[in-house]
C-alpha cells in the first residue's frame, strides 16, 4: 500500500515517518506509556499481597474474599475513570494536556501510598491513581489513534507497538517493586513506583509539542449552563458513593459487585447514547452495534486475564512454592512472565499483519484465538493444581502458565483499541475509546468476582471452568467474524 507523505498542520512541526514507516511521535507516546503502566503495575504487582500478608510481614492482614473484592473493584475504577478522562479531553481540555494533568495526579498517589500508612494511606493513593489513570490512559490511546487516521492496514501494527510499551513497563514494574517489597518493604516498592511515574512525565512533557496538532484541540468546549450542569453530577455521585459507603450498603466485601454494576450501567449508557444520537449518522450506528459483541468478547477476556490479580495471586500464596534451591522468589515476580510474552511476541505477531495487509484474519478471528489460547492456559493450570497437591505447585509451572495467558493478549488488546478509534463516531472520538477502555473496567470487576467464586469452590473446579468459557466463547466469535467485520467496515 501506498502512503502519501506526511504534511504538517500549521504551527505543528512534520510529522516525521522512522525508518519503519510510523510516525516518530508513536515513540514519544509509547515510552511515556511504558513508564506509566512500569508504576501502574508495579503497585499492580504487589497489591494484592499488601493486603493478603500478615502485619508482622508489613501487609494489612485482610481476608481473602476482601483483598480480592478490593483489588477487582480498584481495578474496575481505574478505567471507569476513563469516562470522566474521555469526557474532559471532549469538553474542558484538549488530549494531550489531559494525559499531562494525569500524570501529575497519578505520581501524587503513588506518593501518598508511599508516605501515608495503613488504610488511609490505601485508600488516598487508590483514588487518586484512579482519576490520574482516567485522564492518561483514554487520552494517550486517542492520540495513538490520530496518528492513523486514514491508514488501516498500519493501524494494528502501530498499535501493537504500542502495546509493546506497555507491557514493557507491565514487565519491569513488578520486576522492582517486587524486590524492593522483599527487601525494603512495601512502601519502598510504592516509592519506586512514584519514581516511575515522575519519569513518565518529564519524558513526556519533553515531546508534548511534537505530537499531532489535533491533540492540541478541544473539540467541543464546555459552555457556562454545561459547566454547572456537570458539575451538579460530579456532585451528587460523591453525596450517593458517600451515602452508600456510609450506611454500609457498599463495604470492602462487597464493593467490586457495586463497581461491576457501574460498569455495565455506563458501558450501556454509551451505546445507547451513540446510538440514538442525531450527531451520529447512519452508518456510524452500524459499525457501533457491530462492535458490541467484540466489546462483549474483551470485557469477559480482560475478566480472565486479569485474574493473576485476584485469584491467581491466592493461588499463589496458599499453592505455590516461591523457592528455587535456598533462595525464595518475590512473589510478585511470577506475574512478570505475562506483559514479558507479549513483548516477545508482538514484533513477530505485528510484522505477520504488516506483511499480510489486507488479507490478515478477520478483527473477530484474532479475538477467538486470543480467547483460545488463555482457555488453554487455564485448563494446564488446572492439570498442575490437580497433580501437585498442598503447597508444591512449582513456581516455573505458574510462570509458564502465566506466559501462554499473556501472550494472547497481543490477539485482543492492541486489536480492540486499533478497531475503537477507527469506527468512532466523529462526535465520540474519545468516549470511543473510554468505551474501550471500560472492557479493562469489566474486566477487572469481573476477576474480583472470579476471586471470590475461587475462595468458596474446589480449585480443581474453578480453573476447568475458567479454562472452558474462553473456549466456547472463542467458537462463538469465529462463526461470527464475517458479520462483525461486515458491520465494522
Amino acid at each position: 500500500m501506498t502512503t502519501n507523505p506526511p504534511v504538517a498542520q500549521p504551527g505543528q512541526r512534520p510529522p516525521h515517518r522512522s525508518s519503519a514507516h510510523h510516525p516518530k511521535s508513536l515513540w514519544t507516546l509509547a515510552f511515556t506509556e511504558l513508564w506509566e503502566r512500569f508504576s501502574f503495575y508495579g503497585l499492580q504487582g504487589v497489591l494484592s499481597f499488601y493486603l493478603l500478608y500478615s502485619l508482622s510481614e508489613g501487609g494489612l492482614d485482610l481476608e481473602a474474599s476482601t483483598a480480592v473484592s478490593i483489588v477487582g473493584a480498584y481495578g474496575g475504577a481505574v478505567y471507569l475513570a476513563q469516562i470522566l478522562g474521555a469526557w474532559t479531553a471532549d469538553r474542558l481540555m484538549s488530549p494531550r494536556q489531559a494525559v499531562l494533568q494525569g500524570a501529575i495526579i497519578i505520581t501524587l498517589g503513588h506518593l501518598s501510598l508511599a508516605v501515608i500508612p495503613g488504610i488511609a494511606g490505601l485508600a488516598v493513593g487508590l483514588v487518586l491513581i484512579a482519576l490520574g489513570t482516567g485522564a492518561l490512559k483514554t487520552n494517550i490511546s486517542s492520540i495513538v489513534g490520530m496518528l492513523y487516521a486514514e491508514d488501516r492496514d498500519r493501524r494494528d501494527a502501530g498499535f501493537s507497538y504500542f502495546y509493546m510499551a506497555i507491557n514493557a513497563g507491565a514487565a519491569l514494574g513488578p520486576l522492582l517493586t517486587g524486590l524492593a517489597q522483599t527487601t525494603w518493604g512495601f512502601h519502598a516498592a510504592f516509592a519506586l513506583a512514584a519514581i516511575g511515574m515522575v519519569g513518565g512525565l518529564i519524558q513526556y512533557s519533553m515531546k508534548m509539542s511534537t505530537l499531532p496538532a489535533e491533540s492540541a484541540v478541544v473539540k467541543n468546549p464546555i459552555d457556562t449552563r454545561g459547566a454547572v450542569q456537570a458539575l451538579g453530577i460530579v456532585a451528587g455521585s460523591v453525596l450517593v458513593i458517600a451515602l452508600v459507603w456510609g450506611t454500609g450498603l457498599v463495604t470492602s466485601d462487597n464493593l467490586v459487585h457495586f463497581v461491576t454494576g457501574v460498569v455495565l450501567f455506563a458501558a450501556a449508557a454509551y451505546f445507547i447514547v451513540m446510538l440514538r444520537s442525531s450527531a451520529v449518522t447512519a452508518e456510524e450506528k452500524t459499525r457501533v452495534r457491530g462492535f458490541l459483541p467484540l466489546w462483549i468478547a474483551s470485557t469477559l477476556y480482560y475478566g480472565f486475564l486479569f485474574q493473576k490479580f485476584t485469584s491467581i495471586s491466592v493461588f499463589i500464596r496458599d499453592r505455590v512454592d516461591l523457592f528455587v534451591g535456598g533462595w525464595e522468589m518475590p512473589a510478585a515476580w511470577l506475574s512478570v512472565s505475562s506483559p514479558l510474552a507479549v513483548i516477545l511476541f508482538t514484533p513477530l505477531v505485528a510484522s505477520i499483519w504488516m506483511r499480510r495487509g489486507a488479507r490478515q484474519p478477520l478483527t473477530a478471528v484474532k479475538y477467538a484465538i486470543g480467547l483460545s489460547i488463555i482457555g488453554v492456559a487455564y485448563l494446564l493450570m488446572f492439570l498442575f493444581a490437580t497433580l501437585f497437591p498442598g503447597h508444591t505447585v512449582p513456581a516455573v509451572a505458574v510462570l509458564l502458565i502465566l506466559a501462554l495467558a499473556g501472550s494472547s493478549e497481543i490477539f485482543v488488546g492492541p486489536i480492540g483499541l486499533a478497531i475503537a478509534t477507527r469506527i468512532a463516531p466523529e462526535r465520540f472520538k474519545n468516549q470511543m475509546v473510554a468505551l474501550m477502555l471500560l472492557t479493562l473496567a469489566g474486566g477487572s470487576s469481573i476477576s474480583g468476582l472470579l476471586g471470590t467464586l475461587f475462595a468458596n469452590i474446589p480449585t480443581g473446579t474453578y480453573f476447568a471452568i475458567v479454562g472452558i468459557l474462553p473456549l466456547v466463547l472463542a467458537l462463538a466469535l469465529a462463526k461470527s467474524a464475517k458479520r462483525i467485520d461486515t458491520l465494522t467496515r
